[in-house]
């Protein structure tokens, strides 16, 4: 299910899928901004109508995250535990560096392995209590 047609300076899609996880994806090259990521925030709230969820964050060739998104990111949203998927390097710096200076309100990991991406999230479904 997708919830909207995001701007193309926006993320690239946000679905739930057959597991129960969110998914949000961020388009190449993409400079996430404060607006992108409220924007991103409030739409993965309403996909998950008030039901915690373990959240897959695509994140792979990201140029960079604002300050203002940063500070987005540390905020208490739907996702119950995020895994944040990318394939280089610089994606990992990026990771690293954003988890750094933020706190993040649940679990959180950077993967380049979707398998084991997707097996971190699945611990979260077999400890959740909701």
């Amino acid at each position: 299910m997708v919830v909207d047609q995001p701007e193309p300076s926006r993320y690239e899609s946000l679905t739930i899928d057959d597991e129960g996880f969110i998914r949000l994806v961020w388009p190449a090259d993409v400079t996430i901004t404060g607006p992108s990521a409220r924007a991103a925030f409030e739409a993965v709230n309403r996909l998950s109508a008030d039901r915690r969820r373990p959240m897959l964050v695509d994140m792979a060739t990201t140029k960079s995250v604002a300050r203002e998104a940063r500070a987005v990111f540390g905020e208490r949203s739907a996702a119950s535990r995020i895994a944040l998927l990318g394939r280089s390097p610089v994606d990992r710096v990026i990771a690293n560096f954003t988890l750094g200076v933020s706190q993040v309100p649940c679990p959180t990991r950077f993967f380049t392995d979707r398998a084991k991406a997707l097996d971190f999230l699945r611990i979260g479904l077999q400890t959740s209590v909701e």
